[in-house]
């Protein structure tokens, strides 16, 4: 990676063979294919930061599978002698990063039940509402349990579940899994999702919580 002086180099191209356009240089492992500055792809680029999302460096893991990492390498390129400050691998072929500044990020850690029009707000409203051949599943999670401990459908029927989750504790997420159906989702807490498939296997199947809260949920 090579760092500028712009007014050097502009008067290097004009034939000033005293100016000195390069000010740094930093190896990378190995080869930068994107590269990306801190606040780059707004009005408030700060010129403190480059990311290099490098290819070619798969020689630097252990060849854990088909599909190798690659590097990415986070610069400091405030000063005039730039400093390598993050290295770490990334999913191979890097394309696309953005540096943001940490205060702009407003992360959410619970959902608020009120945003979702299906939220089940009760463990009373739990149950099986049919409407023909269409089958509505109302569930609730709540460490380390559903609502309800099973529920019933007919081969054929389309089912939408339901399912929200009524933890307040950061981080206590739900998941909800059925095997040989392919569904498997998470809710956060606080948070509402459903899930629409044809009941057309019958048979008696487990509905797990898929991330781990308690045992046997």
């Amino acid at each position: 990676i090579v760092k500028w002086n712009v007014e050097a180099a502009i008067k290097s191209y004009k034939g000033d063979k005293a100016a000195k356009p390069v000010v740094d240089r930093l190896d990378v492992h190995y080869q930068p294919g994107h590269g990306f500055t801190s606040m780059g792809e707004t009005k408030e680029s700060d010129g403190r930061y480059f990311i290099s999302d490098n290819k070619f460096s798969k020689d630097r893991f252990l060849p854990v599978g088909p599909l190798h990492a690659e590097t990415a390498q986070l610069i400091d390129i405030s000063g005039d002698q730039m400093k390598l400050v993050a290295d770490h691998s990334v999913y191979s072929e890097p394309h696309d990063s953005i540096i943001v500044r940490r205060d702009i990020i407003k992360t959410r850690q619970v959902y608020n039940l009120d945003e979702f029009p299906n939220a089940v707000m009760d463990p009373k409203d739990s149950g099986v509402f049919r409407n023909g051949k269409k089958v509505t599943v109302k569930l609730i999670s709540q460490a380390p349990a559903f609502s309800m401990r099973e529920f019933k459908v007919k081969k054929g029927d389309e089912i939408t579940l339901i399912l929200t989750n009524h933890d307040k504790v950061e981080d206590l997420t739900h998941g909800f899994g059925i095997p040989k159906y392919d569904i498997q989702f998470i809710v956060n807490p606080q948070e509402t999702k459903s899930v629409t498939f044809v009941a057309d296997k019958p048979g008696v199947y487990w509905c797990y919580c898929t991330n781990f809260c308690h045992a046997l949920h």
